[in-house]
């Protein structure tokens, strides 16, 4: 009888494992990390890959550690969707390459550049405060249309398909999202970081709009998302420097303008390897 109790305890703890957590049991997960620079990390030390400016220090490579992992990391500064199936720059290889059937997770960030946001991020910095310069928020919704919705909705199919071909390549891995974190808070911080109170919370609003497509799209093509924004609430680019996850036009360290810090990216890792157990 007490065998027979001991098994029945066994087999429901077993039950209860995540498939990851029963792997990371027996061998390394085979981690996977695709996306562009809120991924590879730009400027952050040590730079492991030149073209794509990709970080050892990235939340990849912090999350894999967390997990025990072995990750083949091809996230690239820069990339956008197509990048995916074609080569980066001319002659970096298509980010699928490094999907197989043995992946077990793989780390998808992606859709910024697809929908112009960083480009529109820098159109909105004004050196003067207003009204001397022009809004940019006024700029992209000029007769009642908001451009980069339009294109953050726009790109949703294309995300909805990446997402169905990283399942046929890699059929048994697990899928995480990456969403976008906070970047501006309520008004801003002008001229800290020189945007209009104005265009800081319609370009935030429009990184929600993004969050809210990559959710949507995750959901429906059997990935879960990584939700950043909230978790960075509190630092953001007008944060003190030994409170920023996110940094502004001028980085207090080493990494890209408007782009996540050493600070940041393992704070996102640690979420991400949270998520992935």
């Amino acid at each position: 009888m007490k065998q027979r109790v001991l098994l029945a305890v066994g087999v429901l703890v077993a039950g209860l494992l995540s498939p990851l957590a029963a792997h990371a049991a027996s061998e390394p997960l085979e981690y996977v990390a695709l996306g562009d620079s809120s991924a590879a990390g730009p400027l952050i030390l040590p730079q492991i890959d030149l073209p794509c400016t990709r970080s050892a220090a990235n939340y990849p490579h912090v999350a894999a550690a967390k997990l025990g992992a072995r990750l083949t990391d091809v996230t690239c500064s820069g990339a956008a969707i197509p990048d995916f199936s074609g080569k980066q720059f001319g002659f970096v290889p298509p980010q699928y390459d490094a999907l197989k059937p043995t992946t077990d997770l793989v780390t998808v960030a992606i859709g910024a550049n697809d929908s112009g946001l960083f480009q529109a991020a820098l159109s909105c910095i004004n050196l003067l405060p207003a009204p001397a310069g022009v809004s940019c928020k006024a700029r992209y919704t000029a007769g009642g249309k908001d451009q980069l919705a339009a294109s953050i909705d726009a790109t949703g199919p294309a995300l909805g398909k990446a997402l169905d071909r990283i399942h046929a390549l890699a059929p048994n891995a697990r899928i995480l999202v990456t969403g976008y974190g906070t970047y501006l808070r309520p008004g801003g911080c002008f001229p800290q970081v020189p945007v209009w109170p104005v265009d800081g919370d319609y370009l935030q609003g429009t990184i929600d709009h993004l969050n809210r497509m990559i959710a949507t799209q995750s959901a429906a093509h059997g990935a879960t998302y990584v939700d950043l924004r909230t978790p960075s609430t509190g630092h953001d680019t007008c944060a003190p420097e030994s409170q920023r996850w996110l940094e502004g036009l001028i980085p207090g360290s080493d990494a890209a303008p408007l782009h996540p810090s050493r600070q940041g990216m393992a704070a996102f890792g640690t979420l991400v390897a949270a998520a992935a157990k």
